[in-house]
């Protein structure tokens, strides 16, 4: 992901900002405690987070409708440029005395605070638009990652300024000079981010602020996708904010594990979530995103209740690996949903309402779950006279504390249930049969040494057969494919070109995939009806090579061979990005399989008709065939595998946007077919007649 200068540029902004978000946060509670004194050093920390929480409570809508509707990459500037400033004054007062310094403190906080709270929506709506949709989900590992992942590099900075600085004052002060730099460094980063600079264009009027929150508030309503994300995250960090909540106590009274143990719990959770982040997508990279989120955050409700249930802490510590890891998954996979099914001008206000609802929920929970613990102990203590439970062999010496965990898991587990249901777009696929498909996939390509290849290589190995200079590439025929994605307009340019080559005399074959023939008129029948929605991959694949292999020998060969031109609705790249890009199928599988059934004919051309997904689907007036009713991140995919293909191989390929005027599309593809034209009067013809040759356009 880094090699992609536009985002490694947003990247090194979002470390530095992260880092001097975390960093502030522990030199100021470190402050706070320091001018609170013993008797309400406590209360002052407590005010530090409360600044913190604050903002996202009053300005998290206005924080996204901002994003959307004004720069972005000038909104991130500014709000490093305020924190920086935020931070040295803080210090400054210190010095001068210009106010209470617990109070100004507090204000530079919340400002800042703020500042924040305006910077990451612009920051999670803007990575989209500088990466490419299949490498979305990366860039959203790397990202979240990144900004946890600094937590740690914030208080080993802080705790290494205690060597060399003399007073806790002046380590304070030092911090936050540090964390200044942070800032100004990540506002000149984001000022050589030119790419986002330009706004999305062609509107005459912008609505206002206000109209912005409002439609953004709409918007979330009606989104089936959003209210399942938004479901599943209020169960995944209600959980977690119990778990932190009651976290200290129940590791430190309960399970005797003191301080070292709370911390190594506490390490355990930011492990999980970087292990979920990573090895969580990959180990189930073939299942729908939308099940994916919803099944992590439905998982995660067994090690938090295993939590529960066996106070143990060498176990509690495993089962906090897992539980992190699940949600370091969902966490990633929501994410990228947002950005993939969100449109640009909404996603600001998507991130901030989510981010807002996640600060809010998340604090709540932490301040929530000692209290209910407590209320749980003292119903213990009314009816069985005591704290402590006894179930065979198992001690529960706090019960509440149990119980705010398995409701805590309960309420994960009805959650991350109703986002599944929200979200599900595989419906009347069984889960399990999902499942078992994706793990005998992985087998399958761990058997083959790697499965999936590269794009390149397989557009390489579908050009063997029609190397210039060979006997194939001699043939008298043109053949000319178009291909795209649902919506692109292939039908309709496939005939205008097939049109204006008769018009020029050339005799012309108008075909299509699947269902050219007899026999792939059936098989067209059984791939495209929404009745057989649980199709296997593999099936599918074979059924597409099968009506292929058909339609070449019993309809394009004979055209070449007679010298025709040959225009087909769809070839042999739909498979590979439909079943390779698409159903994540071994992209040199099919290849190898096309290859044997079409004895490696391959297209002089390859018109592709490039465009986004929503605006293809969009455009569809009938009833969706069954993969039209795929979700979006498989189309997403599709898209991407085209792409990759024509990237690999660009001699042969003529990217064109498809969302240009009809008239305009099809006049580029004659100019690319054009030079290609054999010369439409046989050359002995001209022989006979002792003419001048045919001069054609």
């Amino acid at each position: 992901m880094l090699s992609v200068t536009p985002f490694r540029r947003l990247w090194i902004a979002l470390s530095l900002s992260s880092l001097g978000d975390w960093l502030s946060l522990v030199a100021l509670s470190t402050l706070a405690n320091t001018l609170g004194g013993k008797s309400n050093g406590a209360f002052a920390v407590s005010g530090v987070w409360l600044t913190s929480l604050l903002p996202a409570l009053l300005f998290g809508p206005l924080a996204g409708a901002v994003a959307d509707k004004f720069d972005r990459r000038l909104n991130m500037i500014i709000g490093d440029v305020i924190r920086a400033v935020l931070y040295i004054s803080i210090p400054f007062n210190l010095a001068v005395h210009f106010a209470n310094e617990l109070t100004w403190m507090y204000v530079a906080q919340f400002l800042a605070s703020c500042a924040s709270l305006f910077w990451t929506p612009a920051k999670d709506a803007s990575v989209p638009n500088l990466v490419r949709p299949e490498r979305l989900e990366q860039a959203n590992q790397l990202s979240l990652l990144t900004t946890y992942g600094t937590a740690p590099f914030a208080a080993l900075i802080f705790s290494g300024l205690a060597l060399v600085v003399p007073s806790g004052t002046a380590q304070v002060d030092t911090a936050l000079y540090i964390n200044a730099v942070t800032f100004v460094v990540s506002a000149i980063t984001v000022y050589m981010l030119r790419e986002l600079r330009r706004r999305p264009r062609g509107a005459i009027s912008t609505p206002s602020v206000l109209k912005s929150i409002f439609d953004g508030w709409r918007y979330l309503g009606s989104s089936q996708v959003v209210r399942g994300i938004v479901y599943g995250m209020t169960g995944a960090f209600a959980a977690g904010g119990a778990v932190v909540g009651i976290g200290p106590s129940y590791i430190k009274n309960t399970l005797q594990g003191g301080n070292a143990g709370w911390g190594a719990t506490f390490a355990s959770i930011f492990f999980g979530l970087a292990l979920g982040m990573f090895l969580g997508l990959r180990l189930l990279r073939g299942l729908s995103r939308r099940r994916l989120f919803g099944l992590t955050i439905m998982v995660a409700a067994i090690p938090l209740a295993a939590a529960a249930l066996i106070p143990d802490l060498a176990l509690t510590i495993l089962l906090t690996i897992i539980l992190g890891s699940l949600a370091g998954a969902a966490y990633v996979t929501g994410y990228t949903v947002i950005g993939l099914e969100v449109d640009d001008a909404t996603r600001g206000r998507v991130f901030a309402f989510l981010q807002s609802m996640v600060r809010v929920i998340l604090f709540a929970v932490i301040a929530i779950a000692p209290s209910l613990a407590g209320g749980f102990n003292a119903l213990s203590r009314a009816i069985a006279g005591g704290t402590s439970l006894h179930v065979g062999v198992a001690v529960y010496r706090n019960v509440g504390y149990n119980l705010v965990l398995l409701v805590a898991a309960v309420f994960a587990l009805l959650l991350g249930r109703l986002a599944y249901k929200q979200m599900d777009d595989r419906k009347g696929v069984p889960l399990m049969a999902d499942l078992s498909s994706v793990f005998r996939l992985d087998r399958l390509a761990a058997r083959r040494g790697g499965g999936n290849h590269s794009a390149t290589s397989v557009t390489k190995m579908m050009s063997n057969g029609s190397r210039p200079g060979t006997a194939e590439h001699r043939r008298p025929g043109l053949f000319v494919a178009l291909e795209g994605g649902e919506g692109a307009g292939k039908s309709t340019q496939a005939r205008l070109l097939a049109i204006w080559l008769r018009e020029l005399g050339f005799d012309v074959v108008s075909t299509h995939e699947p269902g050219a023939t007899k026999i792939g008129m059936r098989l067209r029948a059984l791939l495209l009806d929404t009745a057989h929605t649980g199709l296997s991959p593999k099936a599918e694949a074979l059924m597409y090579a099968a009506d292929r292999a058909e339609h070449v020998d019993a309809v394009i060969r004979p055209a070449l061979d007679r010298g025709a031109v040959v225009v087909t609705d769809r070839y042999v790249d739909s498979s590979l990005a439909y079943q390779g890009a698409g159903r994540r199928l071994p992209m040199a599988e099919i290849s190898e399989l096309n290859q044997w059934a079409t004895t490696g004919l391959t297209p002089d051309l390859t018109v592709l008709l490039d465009l986004p997904p929503l605006t293809g689907l969009g455009r569809r007036r009938s009833s969706a065939d069954r993969l039209e009713a795929e979700p979006v991140d498989f189309h997403q995919r599709v898209r991407s595998g085209f792409l990759s293909l024509a990237e690999g191989s660009p001699d042969r390929y003529a990217v064109l946007d498809a969302a240009r005027p009809e008239a305009d599309l099809s006049r580029e593809i004659q100019a690319r077919v054009r030079i290609l034209l054999p010369d439409p009067v046989p050359a002995t013809t001209e022989e006979n007649t002792g003419s001048f040759p045919a001069v054609g356009e």
